[in-house]
This record gives C-alpha cells, sequence and structure tokens, in this order.
C-alpha cells in the first residue's frame, strides 16, 4: 500500500484540484490520502502564484522536503499547479530532486506519470493546456463533506493588468453543462446538501447542452436549483463586467441561491480601475448592487481590494474608502499590491513606498472589521437556518454549520444532525463566527 500526501495553497480552484488528484490516485492507482508527510511515499504540492514572492515560497518548502528526500531516495516529488505552470523547467533547475512537474490543466496525467517515475524514468514535465480534458476523469466525485465545490470553468479573458491567472490556467473554457449537472447529481446521491460553484470568472459561464445549445450562468444555477437534495448554492469569483441581468433576475425567482455574494471590484477609483483594466465603473459597480438590492433587500456583499497599485494616490485610496463605506461591504480579501511576472502591470512605475501601501492596508482592513462586527450585530438574536457541518475544531463538545451569509455558526447538538439543515437562535457575537442555540 502507498500514501499520498498533498500540500495545497491558494484559492478554492487549487482545492478543487487537489481533491480531484486525491480521487484520482486513489482510483487509478489504489493509493490513500495521508495527512502524515512521514509515512508518504509521493509528496504533491499544488501551487498557487497569486501572492508576491510566491516562487521563494515553492522554493522553501521543496528545500524541507529535499531532507526527507535524502533519507528515502524512493520518495517521489510532484510539483503542480500555477507556479508550476509559470516557472516549469526552471524548477528542476533550482530543485533538481524533483520528479514531476505538472500544469493546472494536466493534473490527470499524474497516474501515468507516477506510473513513469517509479519504472525509473527521470523526471517528467508537462504544462500544456489540453482543453478541458482533467474533467473526464473526475466524472464520478467522492463525497467528502456536506458542502463541496464544483469547477464549471477554467481560465480568464480579462486579462486585468495585475493578474498571472490568464497565464498559468489559460483561456476561459466551459465545462458542459450536463457534465457538471453529473457531478452535482452523484454528490447529491452521496448526501451533499449545499453546492459552491467554481470559477475566475463564473458569470462568464457558455457551457454547452445536451442539444448542442449554450447554457449562460443563470440558466446553469436554475438547472442545478433543481437537483433533488441541493438546498443551497453559491458561486466564486465573478466579474462585475458580466454581471447581468439575468443573472440578477435569478436572485429574484431562486431561493436556494444565498443572499450572499462575493464581487470583487478592486478599487473605488475609477482611474486605478482604468490602469488595472478592469473594463467598469465605480458608478457601473454601485448600479449592480443597487439593482441586486431591489430584488434580494438583505443580500450582503464581500469584495477584493488591491492597496497600493501603482499610481494610486491618497485621492484615489479615500475614494475607496468611500466606497466601502457607501456599499456597508460585509467582507473583504484585500492585499497590498505586488507585481508578478509576465503582467502588464509589472511596467509600471511602482511608486509608493511599502510603509504608504502598509498604512493603507490597515485603514482599509480596520474600516471593513468594523463593518463586519456591525454586521453580525445584527444578527443578534435573529434566526438563522444552519447547514450543519461536523463537529467543531475549537470545542469538540460543540457542532458547527454556516449561515448563509458565511457565518461559522458553533452549538450544542446531537451528531444526527450533521449534514442537516436546522434553525439557530444567534445568542452570542464575534466578528466572524456566532453562537447559537436550537430552537
Amino acid at each position: 500500500m502507498k500514501y499520498i500526501y498533498i500540500k495545497t495553497w491558494g484559492c478554492q480552484m487549487n482545492e478543487y484540484d487537489s481533491s480531484m488528484i486525491a480521487n484520482l490516485l486513489q482510483k487509478e492507482k489504489k493509493y490513500l490520502l495521508t495527512s502524515s508527510i512521514e509515512q508518504a511515499d509521493i509528496l504533491i504540492l499544488n501551487t498557487c502564484s497569486i501572492r508576491e514572492k510566491a516562487q521563494e515560497k515553492l522554493f522553501h518548502q521543496l528545500g524541507r522536503w529535499k531532507k526527507i528526500k535524502d533519507d528515502n531516495p524512493k520518495i517521489i516529488i510532484a510539483v503542480g499547479g500555477c507556479v508550476a505552470t509559470q516557472e516549469g523547467k526552471k524548477i528542476f533547475k533550482r530543485a533538481n530532486y524533483v520528479d514531476i512537474i505538472f500544469g493546472t490543466q494536466t493534473l490527470h496525467k499524474l497516474p501515468n506519470m507516477i506510473s513513469k517515475i517509479e519504472n525509473n524514468t527521470n523526471r517528467i514535465i508537462d504544462i500544456s493546456f489540453p482543453k478541458l480534458e482533467k474533467f473526464k476523469y473526475v466524472s464520478k466525485p467522492i463525497k467528502t463533506k456536506y458542502t463541496e465545490n464544483v469547477s464549471i470553468m477554467e481560465g480568464c479573458n480579462k486579462h486585468c493588468s495585475f493578474c498571472i491567472v490568464p497565464y498559468t490556467r489559460g483561456h476561459e473554457l466551459s465545462r458542459p453543462c450536463y457534465d457538471i449537472l453529473y457531478e452535482i447529481s452523484n454528490l447529491a446521491k452521496q448526501g451533499v446538501r449545499e453546492i459552491n460553484l467554481l470559477g475566475q470568472n463564473v458569470n462568464a459561464y457558455k457551457g454547452l447542452t445536451v442539444n448542442g445549445k449554450i447554457c449562460r450562468f443563470s440558466e446553469l444555477i436554475r438547472l442545478v436549483a433543481k437537483i433533488n437534495g441541493i438546498d443551497r448554492i453559491r458561486f466564486i469569483t465573478s466579474h462585475p463586467i458580466e454581471f447581468t441581468d439575468d443573472i440578477i433576475e435569478v436572485y429574484k425567482d431562486t431561493p436556494k441561491l444565498v443572499s450572499f455574494l462575493h464581487l470583487p471590484v478592486q478599487s473605488g477609483s475609477n482611474k486605478i480601475l482604468k490602469l488595472m483594466k478592469r473594463l467598469y465603473t465605480v458608478e457601473d459597480y454601485k448600479l449592480i448592487i443597487k439593482k441586486l438590492k431591489l430584488v434580494r433587500p438583505n443580500i450582503q456583499i464581500s469584495s477584493d481590494f488591491i492597496v497600493g497599485f501603482p499610481g494610486e494616490s491618497d485621492q484615489d485610496f479615500q475614494q475607496t474608502i468611500d466606497l466601502i463605506e457607501d456599499i456597508n461591504f460585509d467582507m473583504s480579501f484585500s492585499f497590498i499590491y505586488s507585481r508578478r511576472p509576465k503582467t502588464p502591470a509589472a511596467k509600471m512605475k511602482d511608486n509608493i513606498s511599502l510603509q504608504e501601501k502598509q498604512k493603507r492596508l490597515y485603514i482599509l482592513q480596520n474600516r471593513i472589521n468594523i463593518q463586519t462586527m456591525l454586521w453580525s450585530r445584527k444578527m443578534f438574536g435573529s434566526t438563522q437556518s444552519i447547514l450543519v457541518e461536523g463537529i467543531s475544531n475549537k470545542n469538540t463538545t460543540e457542532l458547527f454549520g454556516r449561515t448563509e451569509n458565511n457565518r461559522i455558526v458553533t452549538f450544542k447538538g446531537s451528531p444526527n444532525m450533521i449534514g442537516q439543515f436546522i434553525n439557530l437562535k444567534i445568542n452570542k457575537i464575534h466578528t466572524y463566527s456566532l453562537k447559537g442555540e436550537l430552537i
């Protein structure tokens, strides 16, 4: 019996890919997943290139794994994900003990790659972009939780000036509609109750139906809502430029779609949005939110922000803070701008000091935290529908689940509630989590 250890960095897309890798190697190679590096025969690192110094983070991790391989040369080390696609053969040059480099679109080839290494092939690399080929190998997923991610498309065509995703995951490609529905139906039969549709830009989805017609994202959500057993639907991430009226209409007629939306805006300055090549204005963004609140008055919005983008003045930053207060965002992912290789923004003059960037990030995150706490306070004493996901990590005598607006709630309950929707009264609040009691 052989064991695989997978370390995953980055977004939910990477988490989904790692799940695919684990399922594939268990089915085709009969390998078992382990959480112990010492027990593993194969070490797999699934990387992310969004953040600064992603390459150095990779080589630091590989350096730690080298010591393990020095003690046991039979251990196979494989590197995949976005940094693997970005760096390619450079990884072999700096870490010649790595056996396999695979890309975001070639993870399905891992079983064959591993077999070749076991038969004494000397290093393998495949970071090509076969169109959606990997999804053909995961048509019968293995449910591990009561809420599951399902990737509906790959890549992005937007080419925002700061973003490396189009270079590491390729152009937008939508999975066939029937393929997605088949996967979700299988998950529902295994007890999954909540689905999170994934993509770099999900609202650009245009997948083929059985009849050869195009299924838009709004239509896909309605079809998922019809699957027996699926009672809650989320999606991430979407782009404002394609958040069209037909998607807004889904919020009006599809109650299974949660009243919570993550819609990245990145900046509150039209000047910076233009430099970022985001293709919309602050006014366009506000109009989308206004339309959404007309059909879902209680919807809560989270977003992404980049602080200190080249050319961002004090006034530009203040416009971002003004937008945060105007929209009343619930949560955010916010980062200091960092240059990413091959992106147009990498050629721009970065005229803002690190100290100033850190100051702005602190101001922004503090503002968001205040608003998050205010949203939590509004939930005190309310009744919330919770999907019970399991036993709390912090207190094994409690269970935990999530509200529609993605707050973790812990409470006293019995294990037979796991996997069920229950109603809780919120009796204690923290900024990002809640306590509840059974009604």
